[in-house]
């Protein structure tokens, strides 16, 4: 299927200012679709509030305007730009006009591409939608439709559609004010509880409730926090394994995974505060096709066109049972991660999917041989750890919860997921050369401890047991302090065959330690 060739004029929403949960990601992204457009021959229109960003560079787009990102101004900015292609002599397609079915078709439509900047454009084009100024104005949402948005985006309408086609969903309420929210509680009957606000980035007000007074302040600030007054409360899956899928479908129902993502932390740490490893190595084949044949019916059920969706499952270690947690049918905070592992520039894709093209018409940037619908493969693994700066915010919690709080990333590339942890512990530029072996001291509290020392089994105990930045150094403490990969894992819920890496990692540093002796 060739482009589209009615369409004159795309416009983007980028992300807006970079803050925790919406980082530099989305500008990636928003930079390879405006290129990728650009060369297809399309005039190309950006709305972002963030000058900083390398997407509102004069040659990214033909029209950039640096103004906050509200339903209302970017509305003020459609009627603008469809003023500007009449007047660049473009017979603009609007309701009413006697041109929408001329033949031969012409270049004279405006579109809004959505699914590029984020959560902050999904909600600004949804907004529009609801309020009707893209149909007064006859701006077609391209990318993702507004029905597939809501779908994905609403929690009880995702659930009702899971359960629809046959998926497994926590068990779950969703609630519009605290009244209803006491009732799920009382109806689920057993704490603690997860609570998720929907239309919300990076898990922004929600949290896990371990008692009642947690729950109703949780339950509050979540309503507060999200844009529609919806909160999602459900089981608690803590101690689950998390993974990710990242997804492509085309128009003619072409889907392809290009990336599978574990979660070395367990369910209960947002996926951008874990450390997350690329593809998946715990998973069976069979148990891997199971959750590839999900992925395809949650992006086909949902109604994703075109593009990509970042899809997260939780299995429970214990029996196996798979549930689906969320989708983001959206390019994500993943998406970047998916396409700097395995060389497929999603981003860039999903643009060209979106005006028409299929993805057996586009060619792979890699191997400049096959087709996007091939599905890559890699020999290698990536790692990925977040970076934290809670010495800058003395006040904040440094408790890992479902609401994300790292800053930033490192990735790293390695035969081994021993190698690339390795690599990426020492791109966080912290300070250290990996786990441990560096000869730098450890500050716990006000006690310092050498880089050799063993710890008290008691301070290890309690830093694995709750979620931090410093567990994944912790863990090699207690593997030289004499734990076993079994008691480490019911303190922490990591899966066994991560903590059996880093074991052989410290046992080889015991080993060299023993040559240097």
């Amino acid at each position: 299927m060739p482009k589209r060739t009615d369409i004159h004029s795309v416009l983007i929403i980028g992300a807006g200012p970079i803050i925790i949960g919406q980082a530099c990601e989305f500008d990636y992204s928003g930079t390879q679709a405006c290129k990728a457009l650009r060369e297809e021959g399309y005039r190309v229109v950006l709305v972002n509030s963030n000058p900083a960003t390398i997407m509102t560079d004069p040659e990214f787009a033909d029209r950039t305007y640096l103004e906050p990102i509200t339903p209302e101004t970017v509305e003020k900015i459609i009627v603008r730009e469809l003023d500007q292609m009449r007047a660049l002599g473009v017979p603009v397609d609007t309701p009413g006009s006697q041109i929408a079915n001329r033949k031969p078709q012409i270049a004279n439509k405006l579109v809004l591409l959505p699914t590029l900047g984020g959560q902050t454009a999904l909600n600004t084009a949804m907004a529009l939608h609801r309020s009707g100024a893209l149909e007064r104005h006859g701006v077609e949402m391209i990318g993702a439709k507004a029905e597939a948005i809501h779908k994905g985006e609403d929690r009880e309408a995702f659930k009702q559609l899971m359960l629809f086609v046959g998926l497994d969903v926590p068990i779950s309420g969703t609630a519009h004010n605290l009244e209803e929210a006491r009732a799920i509680a009382e109806k689920i009957g057993r704490l603690p509880l997860i609570i998720r606000p929907a239309f919300t980035l990076g898990g922004t007000g929600g949290g896990i409730a371990y008692n009642r007074d947690e729950f109703d302040e949780l339950a509050k600030h979540g309503l507060d926090l999200s844009p529609v007054s919806e909160i999602l409360i459900e089981e608690s899956l803590l101690g689950w394994k998390e993974y990710e899928m990242e997804v492509m479908r085309d128009r003619a129902d072409n889907c392809v995974i290009i990336c599978s993502i574990e979660n070395f932390d367990p369910m209960g740490v947002h996926t951008g505060d874990s450390i997350t490893v690329a593809p998946i190595q715990t998973l069976t084949d069979k148990e891997y096709q199971i959750m590839r044949d999900a992925s395809f019916a949650v992006i086909r059920a949902v109604g994703v066109e075109t593009g990509g969706s970042n899809i997260q499952f939780a299995v429970n270690p214990d029996n196996g049972r798979m549930v689906i947690i969320e989708m983001n049918p959206r390019v994500s905070r993943s998406s970047a991660l998916a396409s700097k592992a395995t060389g497929f520039p999603i981003a860039k894709i999903a643009a060209k999917l979106a005006v028409g093209y299929l993805l057996d018409e586009i060619r792979n940037d890699i191997t400049r041989e096959t087709p996007a619908s091939f599905e890559p493969t890699i020999d290698y693994v990536v790692t990925k750890i977040p970076r934290f700066a809670f010495e800058k915010f003395p006040q904040a919690d440094p408790t890992l919860t479902t609401q994300m709080k790292s800053v930033g990333e490192a990735m790293a590339i390695g035969r081994t997921f021993k190698e690339s942890l390795q690599k990426c512990l020492r791109s966080l530029e912290i300070g250290r050369s990996g786990l441990g072996g560096d000869g730098k001291p450890w500050r716990i509290g006000s006690e310092v401890y050498g880089d050799r020392e063993i710890l008290p089994r008691d301070v290890i105990s309690r830093k694995l047991s709750v979620p931090n930045a410093e567990r994944v150094f912790f863990i090699r403490h207690a593997f030289r302090a004499g734990f076993t990969v079994e008691e480490i894992f019911q303190l922490t819920k990591i899966d066994r065959w991560f903590l059996t890496q880093i074991k052989e990692i410290v046992d080889f540093e015991e080993k060299l330690a023993g040559v240097r002796n």
